[in-house]
């Protein structure tokens, strides 16, 4: 496992037992978008003795290593997904039930790629969420 992009010890990370509890559930979790109360609830259910403070600290570090990335989804929640290294995408959350959707879009980013040079601007980053209800049938 020494080149996996989710080792911690290639991250510049400990192996600790809570970054490993942590890295664990999200690499089995078969949600994508996981928030820090989502992840503390996860450890409770495994009767892992880690608190919020804990769980908070280590998404905190995981982001800063490179191993999550960290999204605001509405609500101001934030929620962390593992950085895979795929491509980028967008995010479509229901306003009723929270729940995510990634999409990605060629013609979008392109043409956002073609707005930030209009301004004068080389593309580094950027984050699309959108918002909305399902179609009734």
């Amino acid at each position: 496992m020494d080149n996996h992009p989710f080792d911690l010890k290639q991250n510049g990370l400990k192996a600790t037992a809570p970054r490993v509890k942590i890295l664990e559930l999200f690499q089995a979790s078969d949600r994508r978008h996981l928030s820090a109360e989502d992840v503390y609830r996860l450890v409770l259910a495994e009767d892992a003795d880690l608190g919020l403070a804990t769980v908070y600290r280590v998404l905190h570090q995981f982001e800063e290593a490179g191993l999550l990335k960290k999204s605001q989804l509405g609500n101001s929640k934030a929620v962390y997904e593992l950085n895979d290294g795929e491509r980028h995408h967008g995010h479509l959350v229901c306003t009723r039930t929270g729940e995510v959707k990634e999409f990605f879009d060629p013609a979008v980013e392109a043409r956002l790629k073609e707005i930030v040079t209009e301004l004068g601007y080389d593309l580094s980053d950027y984050v699309i969420t959108a918002y909305g209800l399902p179609k009734r049938a």
